[in-house]
């Protein structure tokens, strides 16, 4: 599936896209705040592409003007997260390549993956997470309308070998239609993931 916002479109990732992914991705300043360590070459970003990059709802953030990809956005679905086993809620995730910070494509892309998870997948809750310092995280999570949830200390940071403070917030399906003006479509039965009708 392919996304477009005004200045972004939202596209799955694939093995060509591996020389601008260790581009943005070796950055020291880009993954550890994150949680996952820089990568060390154009194969090691390759692999991550075919064994990371590959969810259902993961994208590659490209600008419109020419496609190449300069972060990633994510839906991530029960099977990969740790913050929900419910079918009817994902967790958020993202980043994006230090050149292109300050320019607010991150919230762009993200407001429009929490339209696709409500109105799309049939989400009810999408959960989305940063780690204590990550501040640029903490600003986008507050402009798409996650309210905190709660804070976790001596979190396991697997990729990284250490532990953090991590802060949980929440958007609900019943928030997002009331900061969006959005009204609740019930002409159409609610689907989850499978695209069984609920």
């Amino acid at each position: 599936m392919i996304l477009t916002t005004k200045r972004l479109i939202l596209r799955p990732w694939s093995e060509a896209d591996a020389e601008s992914l260790y581009e943005y991705a070796k950055d020291l300043q880009v993954g550890p705040i994150a949680g996952w360590p820089p990568h060390k070459s154009e194969e090691e970003s390759r692999t991550v592409i075919r064994n990371v990059l590959n969810g259902a709802e993961c994208y590659a953030v490209c600008l419109k003007a020419d496609k190449i990809a300069i972060g990633c956005i994510e839906l991530k679905m029960k099977d990969k997260t740790d913050m929900t086993d419910r079918d009817d809620e994902c967790e958020l995730g993202y980043w994006i390549g230090r050149p292109f910070w300050g320019n607010g494509y991150i919230p762009e892309a993200a407001e429009e993956l929490i339209r696709h998870g409500f109105e799309d997948l049939g989400m009810r809750t999408i959960w989305c997470g940063y780690y204590d310092g990550n501040e640029k995280s903490r600003r986008v999570q507050e402009k798409c309308g996650f309210s905190y949830y709660r804070t976790t200390k001596d979190l396991d940071v697997p990729l990284m070998g250490e532990k953090r403070t991590g802060h949980m917030n929440v958007l609900t399906r019943e928030d997002w239609l009331k900061r969006t003006g959005k009204k609740e479509n019930h002409s159409e039965p609610q689907k989850n993931i499978s695209g069984k009708e609920r």
